[in-house]
């Protein structure tokens, strides 16, 4: 049996480490990263992965634009998004209920129950 392989898309090194160490231990997943959304697009679309993590406050492009642009790509446009933000809960929920995402976790997150949560988030 092959791993699942996520995307990981955020511009801050030790987030993206952290959940990379979370999600390979714990999750069994196989894990590439970006640290921009210029990066994850072209990631995205050159990897296939099951699914992609995506930050929603990083400079250049956020992770609204980001997942935009994953959606209208035809390549990318079926691969699940989960979106990690530091927002308030209630915030995120009346914001992003009109995107087609598969979940949104918030940070900070526990990092031993990140794989659950995004295995939950995916199913």
């Amino acid at each position: 049996m092959t791993s699942k392989q996520i995307l990981v898309i955020d511009d801050e090194d030790d987030i993206r480490q952290l959940i990379q160490t979370c999600l390979e231990i714990m999750g069994g997943w196989k894990v590439l990263t970006a640290t921009s959304g210029n990066q994850g697009l072209l990631l995205a679309q050159s990897s296939q992965p099951d699914a992609i993590l995506l930050d929603v406050m990083m400079p250049d492009m956020d992770g609204l634009t980001t997942f935009e642009k994953l959606q209208a790509n035809q390549i990318t446009k079926h691969i699940p998004v989960i979106l990690l933000t530091a927002r308030g809960r209630t915030n995120n929920e009346r914001l992003f209920k009109d995107i087609d995402v598969k979940g949104i976790i918030s940070k900070p997150f526990n990092p031993q129950k990140l794989a659950i949560q995004v295995a939950a988030a995916l199913n």
